[in-house]
């Protein structure tokens, strides 16, 4: 039986609790809230995110205590938002990770520092690239919770750790398998985020299925120019860990990148959307990553740009998807 740690209280983590005890792992389940974990305990349910699941308390374990999460663990998996990654992590040893595999299931950067979780995660307690790994794929939780077919892959240099976490996933509704582009997967799912950001914004602002096409698009060809520009290998952005990703999180119903930029599009000022929603829409801060990242490598990333010049310089969203569109094809 594998012993995992999952750091985060949200949708995903919630998800990945569910499919990960259900197929026999043990699962120390952190939570920042203490009302929560109570919760959990009494009820076998997360009152905030996913509550039709019902969590077997044979296998998962609902805890406030990090490091005792951490320590009886053979793998962590993180998936709290991107912005609190450092301030939880932070309050562990910096040798704690030294013996455990670390899966990053955040489709975020480390705001500030700007880098991806991975490489944070390796600088911070010292680990190879080969320890580390990444979760992607278009797999959307609530669609986990309903057990609907879904897939995902996991990214990581070592082959081994890739196929062992894929098969900790497995089960009659979920496909997954190994792939070695960490960076490319990690970056690309990173910038979906973005994408359906500005998708959503287009949408609040009228523009209809046509448009959204043609964005999603172009959205490729910006990707493929990002990822190549800082970490040049082979791969198949056609691929379902990127463009299968992008896709839902542009297209879907539970994309919350997508419902935030709706609301933008419709007139909401950031907070007033962030506030509504009550979950952090990852895209909103990796938008000001990438596009401080690309300051340095100066490609063409007009999306990137709208967007941020949108949500962090306040120019009108109808300005600036009227200027957008006039660059695309």
């Amino acid at each position: 039986m594998e012993k995992i740690a999952m750091l985060g209280g949200g949708s995903w983590a919630t998800a990945l609790t569910k499919i990960l005890s259900e197929n026999g792992s043990r699962v120390h389940w952190w939570m920042r809230s203490k009302d929560d974990v109570q919760h959990l305990l009494r009820t076998r349910h997360n009152p905030r995110y996913l509550s039709s699941v019902a969590h077997d308390l044979e296998r998962v374990r609902p805890t406030t205590d990090l490091e005792e999460a951490v320590r009886e663990a053979d793998w962590l998996v993180l998936a709290v938002p991107a912005a609190f990654v450092q301030s939880t992590l932070d309050k562990l040893d910096r040798d704690s990770l030294k013996n455990k595999r670390v899966i990053s299931a955040i489709k975020g950067m480390i705001p500030g520092k700007n880098v991806l979780v991975t490489d944070y995660v390796a600088e911070r307690f010292r680990l190879p690239h080969t320890r580390l790994g990444v979760v992607a794929g278009p797999c959307h939780a609530e669609e986990v919770a309903l057990e609907k077919q879904s897939y995902l892959t996991i990214g990581s240099p070592d082959e081994e750790l890739a196929e062992d976490f894929s098969r900790l996933l497995r089960n009659r509704y979920v496909k997954a398998n190994p792939a070695q582009d960490l960076d490319g997967i990690e970056y690309c799912a990173v910038m979906k985020n973005i994408i359906a950001l500005t998708g959503g914004i287009a949408h609040g602002l009228g523009y209809g299925d046509n448009f959204q096409a043609v964005l999603v698009s172009n959205a490729v060809q910006e990707m493929r120019r990002f990822v190549h520009a800082l970490n040049p290998q082979p791969r198949d952005l056609s691929a379902s860990a990127y463009l299968g990703d992008l896709l839902v999180t542009a297209y879907s119903q539970f994309s919350r990148n997508r419902t935030f930029g709706s609301m933008v599009g419709r007139g909401y000022s950031v907070k007033s959307a962030q506030l509504e929603m009550n979950m952090v829409a990852e895209g909103y801060y990796a938008v000001k990553s990438i596009y401080e990242l690309n300051r340095k490598l100066q490609v063409s990333m007009p999306i990137t740009s709208a967007a941020y010049h949108i949500l962090y310089e306040k120019i009108s969203p109808a300005i600036e998807i009227e200027l957008l569109k006039e660059k695309f094809k």
